[in-house]
């Protein structure tokens, strides 16, 4: 019963009834409603009324009304390019030359290929002069299009610019997309309006060339095999070795590849670039190099890219004759894999670049191009008297009189004893001598007869050598070892003794000590005595004073303890007034090392009390303009008898040992508070009886 009231209650909707349902007395169709819609459209509305635009404010809302109404037709229907040119040309009409800019860009983006848009915007440019946006337009165009012709003619508006060089490049970029025959006759009367007969013909050249490959590639298309290559033979012919063209070869390679005759495609390539300079092959190294890669063997491979580096090369050294490391890579590629009169031919024509400047520096790089030349002939091709050749018209190019090369006379001296022809070999060094005497010269002259054990020629040498060369200690050393092997002591003292009488030696210091070890292998200790002390007259250096003690102790005799004991004492004494207290110091403790590994426990007592002590102490610095740079902490060693002579020395060895007394105090005394100074007081009369005595 609920239920039932409840469906009741709800609201139950109307049904509409149709009163009449007879047809009615005019039926319209969907026809006629079509019709009456198209009518409306064509009705012709009258003109709205023009208005006249008095002030600022209402052109301004005149703008914004048709941009608005412009827009919304954009918006409406985005691909009608119509729309955006309307646009475009109302804004160009106001002068608005950005703005319509902007929109040509807007509508590039919904329809980059609508060639009447790009057309429309490059001309809206050049109306209003804009050379350059105009340009750039076209080039765009040009890129995104290439196959619309109407894009290339703006070629003309280069031409009425006078940018003739403007205008050729853009006939350039479009004959290298194979146009058709107006684009080619287009260039070919551009060039005869300026008078290039010369580049007509070249022009004319491209387009035969470019027809015959069109011609080769229909025979092919159709299946005549052997039409087309007729065809490509034809045109090798007809271009012959004079004008030929690396693309003709390239085509003519193709088609031979696709018909799998290998061995011709290699023939073809190689006969194009053994015809065609390197300049211009830069496409045919390319694809025979990927043809290699893809169906030839190793040798093949290496071939092309030999053949490639090798114009790499070439470019190199034409673009800088100078540039002999590039001289040297292009040496080492055609010795690796050429026949010798080829690497002979690129040997000559590297070393005819001689430096332009007579200065050494700029003659080393080239005198190297000599010296690998000879050691070719001589190991590659094994031919000594073209060897001896080369080296003898680099020994006559080379300016002697302001620099020579060592390494050159050497190198050649030693090729002749490699062909047992010593006496060229001695003449060579011999006037290498004469000519411009070096110490290299010298030394490689004296190790030559050294290995013949021409001892007489050696000795003839080291005077010469020595003549030459006065203050070389090094060569003094040698000739005195090599007379000291030869067993004659005396000429080799007489040689040390004549070194060391040099008023300037480089290294005086190793001379002497040669002389002196020398004294001591022939066991001739009075004479080593006696240099020890001719150099002691001379340098009082420290090392001088210790090595000569170390002698006195290494000599098997019964007092070598005291002689070195006195050389320390004496060494001492004389070393008292040298500023270098460091090498003082080093004096007493090879003094000390001395007694404690020789002496006894009262000599080593006597010699430590002689050690310095090591104060720190401050200075003052100056700076390079006279202010003041502050001071600075450094190490000083006070030796006990400086400070024995020195009342100030003394006082303040005195203060130290009192220091040092005090601290012994306090350690045996730690209850104290205050330091008894009663030891530092002690030591006043003896500092007062010293400054009385001063």
């Amino acid at each position: 019963d609920m239920a039932s009231t409840a469906a009741g209650k709800q609201r139950i909707p109307k049904v509409a009834k149709v009163k009449n349902k007879a047809p009615a007395e005019v039926q319209i169709t969907a026809e006629q409603l079509l019709r009456e819609a198209k009518e409306r459209e064509l009705e012709l509305l009258p003109p709205p009324p023009k208005q006249k635009i008095t002030d600022e404010e209402e052109l301004n809302d005149y703008k914004l009304k048709k941009r608005k109404g412009f827009e919304d037709n954009i918006r409406k229907n985005r691909t009608v390019i119509s729309n955006w040119i309307k646009y475009a040309q109302w804004e160009e009409s106001l002068k608005e030359v950005q703005r319509a800019r902007s929109i040509y860009e807007r509508a590039l983006d919904v329809d980059h290929r609508n060639i009447a848009l790009w057309l429309k915007y490059a001309e809206m440019e050049m109306k209003n002069r804009q050379v350059n946006h105009a340009r750039n337009i076209w080039d765009r165009a040009i890129t995104i299009l290439p196959r619309v012709n109407q894009f290339w003619y703006y070629s003309y508006m280069e031409e009425m610019l006078g940018n003739v060089a403007g205008c050729r490049q853009v006939f350039e970029r479009w004959t290298e997309w194979e146009p058709e025959e107006q684009a080619w006759h287009s260039y070919i009367n551009f060039e005869l309006r300026y008078k290039e007969v010369d580049k007509a013909r070249s022009i004319y050249e491209r387009y035969i060339l470019h027809n015959w490959i069109k011609y080769a590639r229909f025979e092919d298309k159709h299946g005549y095999i052997a039409h087309g290559r007729r065809v490509f033979e034809r045109a090798v012919e007809f271009f012959g070795e004079e004008h030929v063209d690396e693309r003709l070869f390239v085509a003519f390679a193709r088609f031979e590849e696709m018909q799998k005759e290998m061995e011709r495609v290699r023939v073809i390539y190689k006969y194009a670039l053994e015809r065609i300079p390197k300049t211009q092959a830069q496409e045919l190294f390319k694809n025979y190099t990927m043809f290699e890669k893809k169906f030839g063997d190793r040798r093949g491979i290496e071939d092309v890219i030999v053949n490639k580096r090798r114009f790499q090369y070439e470019e190199e050294v034409k673009a800088n004759p100078h540039n002999y490391d590039a001289w040297f890579d292009y040496l080492r590629l055609v010795e690796s894999d050429a026949e010798a009169d080829a690497v002979r031919d690129v040997y000559e024509r590297a070393i005819a670049n001689m430096p332009p400047i007579q200065e050494k520096r700029h003659w080393r790089r080239y005198i190297y191009l000599w010296i690998n030349y000879a050691l070719y002939e001589e190991l590659e091709v094994k031919d000594p008297e073209r060897t001896r050749q080369v080296y003898q018209a680099c020994l006559d190019l080379i300016p002697h009189k302001k620099f020579t090369f060592a390494k050159m006379w050497l190198l050649y001296s030693q090729f002749e004893i490699r062909q047992k022809n010593l006496p060229a070999a001695r003449r060579g060094l011999g006037s290498a001598i004469g000519k411009c005497p070096k110490n290299k010269l010298f030394k490689g002259y004296i190790e030559l007869e050294l290995q013949l054990r021409e001892f007489d020629r050696c000795r003839k040498l080291y005077q010469k050598y020595l003549e030459f060369s006065p203050e070389n200690c090094s060569t003094w050393i040698k000739f005195a070892e090599l007379e000291t092997i030869l067993g004659d002591v005396e000429r080799a003292r007489a040689i040390f003794e004549l070194a060391i009488g040099q008023p300037r030696l480089d290294m005086p210091e190793v001379l002497w000590k040669s002389y002196i070890d020398f004294e001591i292998e022939q066991e001739e200790f009075d004479h080593t005595r006696d240099l020890y002390q001719r150099l002691l007259q001379r340098t009082q250096h420290v090392k001088v004073w210790i090595s000569f003690a170390k002698f006195e102790l290494s000599v098997e005799a019964p007092q070598r303890l005291q002689r070195s004991r006195q050389i320390y004492e004496e060494a001492n004494k004389s070393m008292r007034s040298c500023e270098e207290k460091e090498e003082r110091l080093m004096l007493m403790e090879a003094w000390r090392d001395l007694e404690a590994a020789f002496g006894s426990d009262e000599d080593l007592e006597r010699v430590s009390k002689l050690l310095p002590e090591k104060v720190k102490k401050r200075r003052k610095l100056t700076a390079e303009d006279g202010s003041d740079a502050g001071w600075e902490e450094y190490y000083d060693y006070i030796f006990p008898e400086d400070a024995a002579n020195q009342p100030n020395l003394k006082l303040l060895a005195m203060a130290k040992m009192w220091k040092r007394q005090q601290q012994v105090d306090d350690d045996e005394d730690e209850e104290e508070e205050e330091p008894d100074q009663h030891h530092f007081l002690s030591y006043l009369p003896m500092y007062s009886n010293a400054m009385r005595g001063h």
